[in-house]
């Protein structure tokens, strides 16, 4: 570790360290920032690591800053900054103390916390941005990417459950069963346990599609809506799950929330026999 004449912060983590070094560069700011060094030490899980970082401030008369959160390490730390008359800041245990207070649960004292919250919003992000990308087949090349592809006929959720499941982490394609469109070739090689088939019952569907020719200021007597159509597309769609191996999920009077949460039983199930969606 580099030895200054300048005033030296050391930021030091179980984890990955960030937390006390953005603290650190901070308060730094505030006495011209840019003449203060701030080293950062990751990942200091054992007590060597900790008795070198301590030995290191001393000789340097730094400033130790740091976000541990194992109860035996911090003490540790209090004790060594003390036998080696180091000035120690603890960034992180106060607000635990005070949220300890403030709760009836016990905090879980387990590093590296903060960055798996934030993986998991990455993911779900990610997953947000994949079922906009294959909304509605437009491009079957996304398909086997796919944690879940839905199927179905126009008009039985398919873009809101495909969005709602992404805010769940999963990345899911849909793709709509239209009679005159052939199937993409990409569909047929996903594995049947990852497809789920929505069908609804015709007369719903009817009612649906009439309102949705009404919201767009067309004739509410379009072949779209007419139940001959409809009856011609379930069919066909019913061949097709059929045919695709899949399970079929009636959504008929279901909101997105309830047929969201038959999928996510119905593949946690299947990833249990098929090792993991």
């Amino acid at each position: 570790m580099p030895k200054s004449r300048v005033p030296v912060i050391y930021a030091i983590s179980d984890s990955l360290g960030e937390t006390a070094e953005m603290v650190a560069r901070a308060a730094a700011s505030q006495f011209d920032g840019d003449r203060i060094e701030i080293y950062p030490v990751a990942y200091v899980n054992t007590l060597s690591q900790l008795k070198e970082v301590i030995e290191e401030a001393s000789r340097q008369n730094a400033v130790l800053a740091y976000t541990l959160v194992v109860p035996e390490m911090r003490q540790r730390l209090i004790e060594m900054a003390s036998e080696y008359n180091v000035n120690i800041v603890d960034v992180l245990g106060p607000m635990i103390e005070a949220l300890a207070s403030h709760s009836d649960r016990p905090p879980k004292l387990q590093p590296g916390l903060l960055w798996q919250v934030d993986e998991q919003y990455f993911r779900r992000v990610e997953a947000i941005e994949f079922a906009v990308k294959y909304d509605d087949g437009k491009d079957p090349r996304g398909l086997p990417l796919a944690d879940i592809v839905l199927v179905g006929v126009s008009r039985t959720s398919k873009t809101p459950l495909s969005m709602y499941l992404a805010n769940k982490r999963l990345k899911v394609a849909n793709v709509p069963l239209v009679p005159e469109v052939p199937l993409p070739r990409e569909l047929m090689e996903v594995p049947s346990h990852k497809i789920i088939g929505l069908i609804i019952r015709p007369q719903q569907l009817n009612a649906i599609r009439t309102e949705r020719l009404k919201t767009l200021g067309l004739a509410p007597n379009a072949s779209y809506a007419s139940l001959e159509r409809i009856y011609a597309e379930l069919e066909y769609a019913e061949t097709t799950m059929k045919r695709l191996g899949c399970k079929v999920i009636d959504v008929t009077n279901k909101a997105v929330e309830e047929t969201a949460s038959h999928i996510l039983d119905t593949i946690h199930h299947k990833g249990d026999r098929h090792g993991g969606v």
